[in-house]
């Protein structure tokens, strides 16, 4: 597996990465976010940086890119998500929410909505991509009639979003290690899918097939639900701490994830089980991305992974 890291590619921790997709104009790139409170963008082969967007007043927790490649957005701890023209860095709106309300977020595979999982709000908005207005608010049920001291609503906390490929379903992970599914377009939750006891920080649908929910926790596991029938369909362990981020390979037949005990892992999906690890990481990975597929010229697949450590790597796979 070919290897190529930039080291100190941010000045600070390196907390997300996705791919932005080819345009006619140009390639696929590598977009990361960092507590340095910067973007950036880099080129898919070299790892060489385009540019380095500012705009936060403090780290940046997310990143999400359109999939018509042409703009993407950047949440950060000061509570706004900004969105941006990828080749000019125009802004191009300003999304605004309460403290501690902006967390994981992914456009639509359409590309008409952004959803954001909305922290402490125990909810994910959906924003609108033509007039930036949120469109609605899916809320997560709290527990029944919570006690004052009962400290239950806090653990509502929604980390992590993913759409399914078909746009139909929405997924949400829990600080408790609850997963909601809704049915976006009748805003209704259909059902919680249990498996996890920690935090869900990250969530994946299989890109071939809809019903399937990746999902990864800080109980180490990385868990394969079918997010219709409400079944858990495989748990895999390996990693020895948190799991931070999953994301699966273009094909359906892979997925990557990264932790917190430092390495990037290659699941195989038919044997459910890692096939390789990937230890060149000297802290935390918090968050992993394979390249989506198309533009010219591509050769291997590429996964790319962002750390703690301040680095950004590239993989190739076969």
């Amino acid at each position: 597996m070919g290897l190529k890291s930039i080291e100190n590619a941010h000045e600070d921790s390196v907390w997300a990465a996705t791919w932005v997709p080819a345009t006619e104009d140009r390639p696929s790139l590598l977009l990361t976010g960092s507590l340095d409170e910067t973007v950036k963008l880099w080129r898919a082969d070299e790892l060489d940086l385009v540019r380095t967007n500012t705009g936060h007043s403090l780290g940046v927790a997310a990143v999400a890119a359109h999939p018509s490649g042409i703009i993407a957005a950047s949440s950060s701890l000061d509570s706004f998500v900004r969105v941006f023209d990828v080749d000019t860095n125009a802004t191009i709106a300003v999304l605004e929410a309460p403290p501690s309300e902006v967390w994981g977020m992914q456009f639509e595979p359409m590309g008409t909505i952004l959803a954001v999982a909305g922290g402490s709000s125990a909810s994910v908005k959906l924003w609108d991509t033509a007039s930036w207005r949120i469109l609605s608010t899916l809320s997560i049920p709290r527990p029944e009639a919570p006690k004052p001291s009962d400290k239950t609503s806090s653990k509502k906390f929604v980390l992590s979003v993913a759409w399914s490929p078909n746009g139909k379903r929405l997924a949400c992970g829990s600080m408790d290690g609850t997963i909601c599914v809704f049915d976006v377009e009748r805003s209704k939750l259909l059902h919680q899918l249990e498996g996890h006891n920690m935090p869900v920080r990250s969530l994946v649908f299989s890109p071939v097939d809809p019903r399937v929910l990746f999902s990864g926790s800080d109980d180490g596991h990385v868990n394969m639900h079918d997010a219709e029938g409400k079944t858990l369909v495989g748990s895999m362990s390996g990693h020895t701490s948190w799991v931070l981020s999953v994301d699966a390979s273009p094909d359906g037949g892979a997925i990557a994830t990264g932790s917190s005990d430092r390495t990037v892992r290659l699941w195989d999906l038919k044997m459910r089980a890692a096939i390789q690890t990937m230890s060149n990481h000297n802290d935390q990975v918090w968050s992993v991305a394979f390249r989506p597929p198309g533009g010219t010229g591509i050769r291997a697949g590429r996964l790319a992974s962002v750390s703690d450590d301040k680095s950004v790597s590239l993989y190739d796979y076969s």
